[in-house]
């Protein structure tokens, strides 16, 4: 059988440990730190605010995936699963701890630019956390470069760097797919979960996730290890989800809840 997660992570910088490596002694306010780091990791001439944070000073508030599978190899896709949880509604840990759970059986992970920052990302949080996550530390086929069990689309598209990488937006739009919803973007995660917006923020996350399925779906007939109708049977069949009759992801797939 083939199985896929297709996943996607939201984070936050990490005050914490940006604390302990900018301010040991505590002389910051959050406001002055968070001032602090960007300032750390801002590019020449780039805005306010807009500084990409390296992967170990993020923390992960967000998660959201969807498990399809197959029993013919030649054949469509059916979803199996589709959840987007966040840190709104339990620990960061426990949100870690059911992903890994999840990842004991295999699946194939199918991700976006998740093996330069995703995987990073949760190989640090086990670290902080404490939380053993063997198949993403042990040079398993997540972590080698080139395995067919963890396809990254971003690396893979851009042939491992020889050509400019995508975004994820960029590659929706190439196959048809909205991969934002309209007024967010990335840079409005920390914001939101300030302000308490985890629906926002779960929609984002989910978002992503359904758009990062389509791109998969196009990029497997290309490749030729799906036809066309079948890519457009799998993703019609994710109306059939248990899900798919609750509001946010009957909005996500365009239709009434």
């Amino acid at each position: 059988m083939d199985r896929l997660c297709v996943f996607d992570f939201e984070t936050v910088p990490d005050l914490a440990a940006a604390r302990r490596l900018l301010d040991p002694a505590g002389a910051l306010d959050d406001a002055a730190l968070r001032e602090a780091l960007d300032a750390r990791y801002a590019r020449a001439g780039a805005a306010p605010g807009s500084a990409f944070v390296k992967a170990p000073l993020h923390r992960v508030v967000c998660i959201g995936l969807l498990m399809v599978e197959r029993d013919d190899p030649e054949g469509p896709f059916r979803p199996a699963r589709f959840s987007v949880r966040h840190t709104g509604d339990m620990p960061e840990a426990e949100l870690l701890r059911r992903f890994i759970a999840g990842l004991r059986e295999r699946p194939v992970l199918v991700g976006f630019n998740t093996r330069g920052f995703d995987l990073p990302v949760l190989r640090w949080r086990c670290m902080a956390l404490g939380l053993p996550a063997p198949a993403v530390f042990q040079g398993d086929h997540y972590t080698r470069r080139y395995s067919p069990r963890h396809l990254d689309l971003c690396d893979l598209l851009a042939d491992f760097g020889a050509s400019p990488r995508p975004s994820l937006a960029e590659a929706a739009a190439v196959v048809g797919a909205s991969a934002k919803p309209e007024g967010m973007d990335g840079l409005q995660v920390e914001g939101r979960v300030a302000a308490g917006d985890w629906a926002g923020i779960a929609a984002y996350c989910g978002s992503d996730v359904l758009a990062l399925y389509r791109v998969f779906l196009a990029w497997a007939v290309a490749c030729g290890g799906l036809s066309a109708a079948d890519a457009e049977t799998s993703a019609e069949l994710l109306h059939d989800l248990p899900e798919a009759n609750d509001p946010p992801l009957a909005a996500l797939l365009g239709r009434e809840g």
